[in-house]
């Protein structure tokens, strides 16, 4: 299984999709990899999906600051890509993803452990669905170059200040296309998950034990 889903990556490359999974690993993540493509294969068969090596398709950017790059290049090969981080364990099938999102919007899910720790609206960047190049896409592009922030995800909440900034470039997706470790230790857990996103060292933790058994 695994094998065919690396000849499909490499078939997109000489060809305009209508819709495409994206993901991305580095040398300090690639170990999951396999893990990924399985669990995302077994509930999205037929459904196209390319891996980014972090290491040699962007060196000149640094860790998941990398991420808009993977998706601004990503959008040059289909009209619709969704983005979804290496830690992240598919459990069902995404095709209605594309459903909800709107003209020059991310669509993405509402980060609810962050939003009630920081106490104001935070949309978390482990899946991020859109058409097209967002005006906001490059904007995130350049804020990743230079940055004191965190991670990208962090770089966006920056670039988005307020609600109207949000609302105008982000489309909130349903909670289960992007379900977060904390919201297990929260009680926020959605009905009927389609990603859990294992966050963190413990969630690494985690993901060993299910590739373990």
């Amino acid at each position: 299984m695994l094998k065919a889903v690396k000849q499909s990556t490499d078939l997109i490359m000489n060809t305009k999709l209508s819709k495409l999974f994206i993901t991305g690993s580095d040398r300090n993540s690639r170990w999951m990899e396999k893990w990924f493509l399985q669990n995302f294969s077994l509930h999205n068969p037929g459904s196209k999906i390319h891996v980014y090596n972090f290491d040699a398709d962007f060196p000149n950017s640094i860790g998941w600051f990398k991420k808009p790059d993977a998706m601004i290049d990503a959008a040059g090969k289909a009209d619709s890509v969704c983005w979804i981080d290496i830690d992240c364990e598919v459990l069902g099938h995404l095709g209605n993803i594309w459903e909800y999102l709107e003209p020059n919007k991310l669509g993405m899910v509402e980060d609810k452990p962050w939003t009630a720790r920081q106490h104001t609206t935070w949309h978390n960047s482990g899946v991020v669905a859109f058409n097209g190049t967002p005006d906001i896409l490059k904007t995130w592009k350049g804020g990743c170059v230079r940055t004191d922030q965190r991670g990208d995800q962090e770089v966006l909440h920056k670039l988005l200040p307020n609600p109207l900034a949000r609302m105008t470039h982000i489309t909130t997706l349903p909670n289960r296309y992007n379900v977060l470790r904390l919201q297990h230790i929260d009680n926020t857990l959605p009905k009927y998950p389609l990603v859990y996103h294992w966050t963190g060292r413990k969630g690494k933790d985690h993901i060993r034990k299910l590739i373990n058994g």
